[in-house]
């Protein structure tokens, strides 16, 4: 519980949690506004995600032109880009140019978690409650607004596996990388979950270790990226009609240029429609999502896609049963997302790489010399765990936030999250949610759904201080239509079909919500803009 005496003294516009890809872009809109507004990152410099996110192998799924900021045309022709999809490495500097040019750094305070955040009615301000060493950094300060830009995937999930804490061994979590080289040569290397971290670090750490055993309980639909060096030509050709790329992206549903059609899978013939597939297969990326429109809603259409993702699946793993223990079939392809690889699948061949399925040989526990599992003991050196994220409210609900009367966000989103527009929250006034649950962030390409989310909160802050109001609140009313909406559009997909986390079905005891708007970026876009128009429709002004 955070020290909630009276002490704060220092007063701003606002207050931004977070100074990833949204909070930097935050900081420079107010900066624009004119309003004075300060960051608080936990981390110990910029980037977020990509801060924390260091394994082997960590990588972008969507192409590097299109990952990248859209609000500066000066930007965007002055960085290149090196790969078609970036690495960490390079995004965290791409991130770093960005915070050096706009001179963002002054107004970020790094080392420091927000404890809590506690709403005054009568003052119609929130109490910023920082956490850090430095007890200087670390006093309470009070602000207008409070911007929550921390990130859909920002807490790691601990799983809750027997003898966890008995391992002889050093034990890592992709979510959590040590902010140093790892040696894994000559180890004998267990790595636990197949989603997209392990997908990308599985082929990595292959070729260190002595030998790599996958712990798999779901098989993940994946895909080849087709990586490859952006060379100069052919950047010199895209930021030419960047403009139009960015117009385009915006006027999407998946926030990006991908190549999406209206045709239905069933309205083509099985020949017509294969070579679509193989089309897509072959450019790479995500690309095949939007080979027709009906994947996401249509059952059969559906499975046409899957089949084909499955029959290349069992092209690229040399043994039939190896191949089969990889091949999904348990949901449609897309309800989790789906993985971007390179020589993902293509890794199991090697001698020195085997895969443990947990539906046939379940998982025991960790033990002080590896991991026991129905069939017996296996030894390890090292432990990776890949198990996922508490994703989209996980690093909300663990600040102890407080809105009008004392209520608490976690209280309220106990039976899942509530919100109006993933933007704001009834009885937490003057707060703004960047990317959260209710919006199609994790649905689309995120940087298209972070600069829209920042730059409607910029323009509704300056409407409520230049009409002379003290504060804007989401009303109840508009809060339960939105999120019966929401429920109302993902029901209409096969997206519940995905034991998944944007249901929370990674994490034990959250209750199962789907939380993205499946509407797609471009629809949603548009309801945010038309309800601005009708003054804010929905929200109260006062």
């Amino acid at each position: 519980m955070a020290n909630t005496s009276p002490r704060a003294t220092e007063r701003l516009d606002a207050v931004i949690v977070g100074a990833g890809f949204t909070g930097l872009y935050m900081l420079h809109k107010l900066r624009e506004s004119g309003l004075r507004a300060r960051i608080y990152e936990a981390g110990s410099d910029v980037g977020g995600t990509w801060y924390w996110n260091r394994y082997p192998g960590a990588r972008c799924d969507v192409e590097s032109v299109d990952y990248s900021y859209s609000f500066s045309p000066e930007l965007e022709q002055e960085w290149n880009w090196q790969e078609r999809y970036p690495a960490q490495p390079e995004i965290l500097e791409y991130l770093r140019h960005v915070a050096e040019r706009f001179d963002l750094r002054r107004d970020i305070v790094f080392d420091t978690r927000v404890a809590a955040a506690h709403y005054d009615e009568p003052s119609a301000t929130w109490t910023v409650y920082p956490e850090q060493g430095d007890p200087e950094q670390g006093d309470p300060v009070r602000a207008t607004f409070c911007v929550m830009a921390t990130g859909c995937l920002s807490v790691p999930q601990i799983p809750d596996i027997p003898g966890l804490d008995e391992f002889a061994g050093p034990v890592y979590y992709t979510g959590r990388w040590p902010h140093r080289e790892i040696d894994f040569t000559g180890q004998r290397v267990g790595i636990i979950g197949t989603g997209s971290s392990a997908v990308q670090s599985i082929p990595v750490l292959s070729e260190q270790a002595a030998q790599l055993t996958v712990f798999q309980r779901t098989p993940a639909y994946t895909v080849p990226a087709r990586n490859h060096p952006l060379e100069p030509e052919v950047q010199r050709e895209i930021k030419k009609n960047y403009r139009e790329r960015r117009r385009l992206a915006r006027r999407s549903q998946a926030g990006m240029v991908r190549e999406d059609t209206a045709t239905c899978a069933l309205e083509v013939d099985e020949q017509a429609r294969r070579a679509e597939y193989e089309r897509r297969w072959e450019i790479g990326g995500p690309m095949l999502l939007g080979a027709y429109a009906d994947l996401a809603s249509d059952a059969a259409a559906n499975e046409t896609a899957a089949e084909f993702v499955r029959e290349k699946t069992r092209e690229r793993v040399d043994d039939p049963d190896v191949a089969e223990a990889l091949t999904p079939r348990s949901y449609p392809l897309g309800t989790k997302r789906i993985c971007v690889d390179i020589d993902y699948l293509e890794t199991f061949n090697r001698d020195n790489v085997s895969l443990v399925d947990s539906r046939a040989e379940p998982l025991r526990a960790i033990t002080e010399r590896g991991v026991r599992t129905a069939g017996g003991e296996h030894e390890f050196d090292s432990l990776v765990l890949a198990t996922g994220f508490d994703a989209m409210t996980g690093a909300l609900t663990r600040i102890d936030v407080r809105g009008r009367d004392g209520a608490e966000l976690a209280a309220k989103w106990s039976a899942g999250p509530r919100t109006y527009l993933g933007l704001g929250v009834a009885g937490f006034p003057n707060m703004f949610l960047l990317a959260g649950p209710g919006s199609p962030s994790v649905l689309t390409n995120m940087i298209t759904s972070i600069e829209q989310h920042v730059e409607w909160t910029a323009r509704c802050i300056e409407h409520v201080r230049a009409g002379g109001y003290e504060s804007i609140e989401a009303t109840a009313a508009a809060e339960d239509e939105w999120v019966a909406h929401v429920n109302e559009v993902a029901d209409g997909t096969l997206f519940p079909r995905g034991n998944s986390w944007y249901l929370g079905a990674n994490i034990p005891g959250k209750e199962r919500v789907f939380m993205p708007y499946a509407g797609g970026f471009a629809t949603y876009e548009d309801t945010c803009e038309q309800i601005a128009a009708d003054d804010y429709r929905g929200f109260l002004l006062k």
